[in-house]
């Protein structure tokens, strides 16, 4: 289990206390294995988005460990976890979350100038994230310009930009139209099966839970059913 992407052991989120305590994550264990394509699915209010929070490191678990490639980063301090999320991973938001300013050849590449990556290999990591995607004629254009599909692609070309160790996806189509969410989830399963990239995703998109070669089932907070396929 030492090659785990992630591994999460007793993992609690609670939120308030006494009569409004909400336990949004509780006593969550799982393992996420490099090259998995995995959906962490339950209806609204089950902790599917918070825990997928928590492996990011975009929140503190109240109690337990969260490692990442083997380091615990539940304890961590901002500028420690802020390091670390961007060397390590990759995120992608239902609301693209691109800066409005940069183009999208800028916005890919803003996260290679903070790792200190030199020029003309940012350039031409960038032009290699557009092909992947499949916008190589569209990376001047700025987000305004762009289509809510392209956008998302542009997210998910940013996402793998710094060569993270995982992806995380919270609700990535929704904000998108069937067919777009269909070529972009195509997209992201290619990356996927040829260039073994591992996405954990929090949806309850029915088209990403088809695609996907694990199910993790969430009910209240708690894991209630693991399915791999």
């Amino acid at each position: 289990m030492t090659n785990a992407v992630i591994k999460t052991m007793e993992v609690c989120r609670y939120f308030g206390e006494g009569e409004t305590l909400v336990k949004a994550v509780e006593q969550v264990s799982i393992t996420i294995e490099p090259g998995e394509f995995t959906a962490i699915i339950g209806p609204s209010g089950s902790g599917k988005s918070t825990l997928l929070h928590l492996v990011g490191g975009l929140d503190n678990p109240t109690s337990g460990v969260v490692e990442l490639s083997g380091t615990n980063i539940a304890n961590m301090s901002g500028a420690q976890i802020s390091d670390f999320r961007r060397d390590h991973i990759g995120f992608v938001f239902q609301a693209y979350n691109l800066i409005p300013v940069l183009s999208a050849e800028e916005n890919i590449e803003y996260i290679m100038l903070l790792q200190g990556i030199a020029g003309p290999a940012r350039r031409q990591r960038v032009q290699e994230m557009l092909e992947l995607v499949g916008l190589n004629d569209l990376g001047s254009r700025r987000p305004n310009q762009l289509s809510g599909g392209q956008q998302q692609r542009v997210a998910v070309a940013r996402a793998m930009a710094s060569h993270p160790d995982i992806i995380l996806a919270d609700e990535p189509t929704a904000n998108l139209d069937s067919k777009t969410g269909i070529a972009l989830l195509d997209v992201m399963k290619d990356l996927n099966e040829t260039h073994n990239m591992t996405f954990v995703f929090s949806t309850h998109d029915e088209k990403i839970m088809s695609r996907a070669s694990r199910l993790i089932h969430m009910e209240d907070g708690a894991v209630v059913h693991d399915e791999r396929r």
